[in-house]
């Protein structure tokens, strides 16, 4: 078991869930996880040198890049709907992100196979 991909897989489905939760529910800690269960994630993906690689780190910074914005923004008390639209591309990022590992995976495990 690789335990470099379980952590980043782990990240990445907490960042994608906790921001979920926040465009469901509005709650400002949920939010506050999300951002930092997302910037954890980007910091695994940087030393990555995996098939996919640059996909998974430009998904994970497009989603940073709307959650930095949305904290302060919360933070702030003002523009909520901009709030919410910035999670939900946040949302958007880190469901590409998802989709990609999944790809990522079959990818190298069809590839294990070719070599078997």
């Amino acid at each position: 078991m690789d335990w470099g991909k379980v952590g980043t897989a782990f990240f990445v489905m907490m960042s994608l869930t906790t921001t979920v939760g926040f465009v469901y529910d509005k709650d400002p800690y949920e939010l506050i996880a999300s951002v930092t269960f997302n910037l954890i994630a980007t910091l695994l993906k940087l030393g990555s040198k995996k098939t996919l690689s640059a996909e998974l780190l430009a998904t994970s910074l497009a989603a940073d890049l709307h959650l930095i914005p949305a904290l302060i923004f919360y933070e702030m008390g003002t523009r909520l709907s901009l709030v919410e639209a910035l999670a939900w591309g946040a949302l958007v990022a880190n469901v590409f992100s998802v989709v990609l590992l999944i790809v990522e995976t079959v990818m190298e495990s069809k590839e294990e196979e070719w070599w078997s």
